[in-house]
This record gives C-alpha cells, sequence and structure tokens, in this order.
C-alpha cells in the first residue's frame, strides 16, 4: 500500500493552442499550468526552465528525443530574446530542427499559428 502523495510528471497528452500566458503560467485546454512548458508533439510537459535560466543542452533532451517529428522549435525566452547557446543550435541542426528564439509573447503567438496550419512545430516557453 502507497503511502502519502504520489506527484506525478505533469503531463497533457495531445496537442493545444495556448489561450493565454502570464503570471507565472499558460492556459490551454481549459486547464492552467504554473511554470514552464514544453509543446512537443506527444503532448505538453512541465519543464524546469525559469527566466535566465541557462539554456543548456540537457534542459532540451526531450525535444531532442522527438525531433524526427519537429521541423520547427520556438524557444520562448521570457520577456526579453536571449540567444541560444551554440552548442544547443548544433545539436538541434544536427536533430533536423530549425530553432527560433524570440520572446515567449511571441513565441506564443506564433505557435498557436503554425499548430492551426497543421505544422510540425514544437515550442519550448518559459514563463513570465
Amino acid at each position: 500500500m502507497p503511502s502519502g502523495i504520489e506527484m506525478k510528471e505533469a503531463h497533457f497528452p495531445g496537442r493545444a493552442p495556448i489561450d493565454a500566458y502570464g503570471n507565472g503560467g499558460f492556459r490551454f485546454a481549459d486547464m492552467s499550468h504554473r511554470g514552464s512548458i514544453l509543446l512537443l508533439p506527444s503532448g505538453i510537459y512541465a519543464w524546469d526552465a525559469e527566466e535566465g535560466d541557462p539554456l543548456g543542452l540537457d534542459r532540451f533532451r526531450r525535444v531532442l528525443s522527438e525531433a524526427r517529428d519537429i521541423e520547427v522549435l520556438l524557444v520562448g525566452t521570457g520577456k526579453d530574446l536571449r540567444r541560444l547557446p551554440v552548442p544547443l543550435k548544433d545539436a538541434l541542426r544536427g536533430s533536423g530542427i530549425s530553432s527560433d528564439p524570440m520572446s515567449t509573447g511571441a513565441a506564443v503567438r506564433t505557435y498557436n499559428v503554425m499548430l492551426a496550419e497543421s505544422r510540425a512545430v514544437a515550442a519550448a516557453l518559459i514563463a513570465v
């Protein structure tokens, strides 16, 4: 018999547009999530990234694991645009993924348009 509360990784098993963002989180599919998120072909996942954190390759392992189904990765870097580190860009490019960093707001809007067009898009969105 399990004791205590069992915490599971936050995951929405589908693709959905982002309805709203801000106040440290996002709204999608009639739900809200506090914190950053990854929007991938396999679903929407909680992401342990905060504004100002290093954007190292380790934070993008899940993205790379789904590379065959992703053409474009939008990276919402928070309030302001931040460049992606060269090793990350190289790893994404080597996996056939074009990366585009931008503010989180711009990434949300672009993601919604590309999703509506049925494009092979993914997004890594840092909460603002």
